[in-house]
């Protein structure tokens, strides 16, 4: 069984500069999304545009599918299906060994990571590279991403720099910056380690023999992969080696272009709060002389689609807004969760990946709707949440404490005098001293002062007339 969410959640929230910090950078991205959402008229018609867009096409995914394969086949790529991620793995290592394939560089792509790709391919003696700059300071640190858009945001400077010089990334780009130049950087200078950064994933672009992307949409009319990012990682992965291997989940497809157009709006701005990425490249066929394979992976999507509670999960483009507003994620960071995809978004999706594993996600949620608010496609995150909840009893999850305090409860509700004799005692519980109820026993005391209850009860203040006299 998984460590509980809220155990994990303590654990981060030991560093207290560490939280306040993780809280306000995502809410300052929350904030930069709402000024550019604020001057965008047409926003709300965006939102209901993408919803519809990615309603039809999830519910005649069969037809586009059909239509991509045949579009981009024609464009000379090699389209491959796969039904989990163990034929997936297999796929991209037959393709690799096929190609005597011994280094890859790799832009950011959340579905290798789902597929545990990096482990399959290191087993095989396949050097892998991450180029998201973020993404290459957690494999060099050993770590996962903690946030899907901005994977190392939760990693300081300071960090970054022991690694770089832990693992001779700083060493590596000593031959390209003068010794001025390096006594003149601050300490855990981020432009300086940047730059070092750059020169490190150079060489390893030059001497990669295959470069593998995701895709942030796959365009069914066109057979185009698109894929956007800050970095120009995709575009270096796949100018220089002739092999370039697509990875795409089949929920990333929309109809055509001018479905695209609506998309594009909204992801950026949704996801890092800026107008566009500073890169947004399309790939529709292999380079000459080269090479590409589109592997088209389900993993569990078409079982999603089939789920009439749930099915609306796979509108998700995978932008992070639900992460940035949301106050549970905001506090007890990515490493919380047990699902390697956090927040609301990772909550259902690890539901709807394995229950019975995954089942403790479901206390990280405040039920505050905020998700449901800036969602982009208005996938209903936090009622799903809500009807997982619903649901643990009959899965046997139920928190057993809950259960009980709800029985409770229910009992007292049930009978009007003793709800009222309750009301009349409860005013008792202030005069307790601090050393009874500030115990390990009441999880209340560990993060909250106690409330002091009202000397009247609302239903003993109407009875009174004193509520439209408003007094207290």
């Amino acid at each position: 069984m998984s460590t509980k969410h809220s155990k994990r959640a303590a654990k981060f929230n030991r560093d207290t500069e560490r939280v306040s910090r993780h809280d306000k950078t995502f809410w300052s991205v929350r904030q930069r999304r709402d000024s550019l959402a604020h001057n965008i008229p047409e926003w709300e018609d965006l939102r209901e545009a993408a919803n519809n867009i990615k309603k039809h096409t999830i519910t005649h995914l069969a037809d586009y599918l059909e239509m991509f394969e045949k579009a981009a086949t024609e464009n000379g790529a090699h389209v491959h299906w796969a039904k989990d991620a163990k034929e997936y793995n297999s796929i991209v290592i037959d393709i690799m060994h096929s190609h005597g394939v011994r280094k890859v560089v790799k832009s950011k792509s959340m579905l290798t990571e789902e597929c545990h790709l990096n482990e399959h391919l290191e087993k095989e003696g396949i050097d892998v590279v991450e180029t998201d700059l973020g993404e290459r300071i957690l494999q060099l640190m050993h770590l996962a991403p903690s946030h899907i858009v901005m994977p190392a945001i939760h990693i300081t400077k300071e960090e970054v720099e022991e690694c770089f010089e832990k693992k001779g990334v700083i060493r590596d780009a000593e031959p390209h910056i003068s010794k001025a130049e390096r006594d003149a950087a601050p300490p855990a200078d981020p432009t300086y380690l940047t730059r070092c950064a750059r020169y490190h994933l150079r060489d390893n672009f030059m001497t990669a023999d295959c470069g593998m992307t995701g895709a942030n949409f796959g365009v069914a009319e066109t057979g185009d992969i698109v894929v956007c990012t800050n970095e120009g990682n995709a575009d270096m992965s796949t100018s220089v080696p002739k092999l370039h291997i697509v990875s795409m989940g089949i929920e990333k497809l929309i109809p055509d272009y001018d479905s695209l157009a609506v998309f594009q709006r909204l992801l950026a701005r949704h996801g890092t709060g800026q107008p566009t990425t500073v890169y947004t490249s399309h790939f529709r066929k292999p380079r000459p002389g080269g090479e590409m394979h589109i592997i088209l992976v389900d993993n569990g999507r078409s079982d999603i689609l089939a789920n009439e509670g749930h099915w609306q999960t796979l509108k998700c483009m995978r932008c992070g807004a639900c992460m940035n507003t949301c106050p549970v994620y905001r506090r007890s960071g990515g490493y919380s969760y047990t699902y390697f995809i956090p927040g609301p978004i990772g909550v259902n999706l690890g539901m709807l990946r394995d229950a019975g594993k995954h089942y403790h996600n479901c206390s990280a949620c405040s039920l505050c709707c905020s998700c449901d608010n800036v969602c982009p496609v208005k996938v209903d995150l936090s009622s799903q949440i809500y009807r997982w909840r619903q649901d643990l009893d009959s899965m046997h999850h139920a928190d057993k404490m809950k259960k009980t305090m709800s029985a409770g409860m229910r009992y007292v509700f049930e009978r009007p005098s003793l709800y009222t004799t309750a009301l009349r005692m409860a005013p008792w519980a202030n005069h307790l001293p601090s050393f009874i109820t500030n115990i390990k026993a009441n999880t209340w005391a560990k993060g909250h002062s106690m409330p002091e209850f009202a000397k009247l009860s609302f239903h003993e203040m109407w009875k009174r007339g004193m509520v439209d006299n408003k007094k207290s």
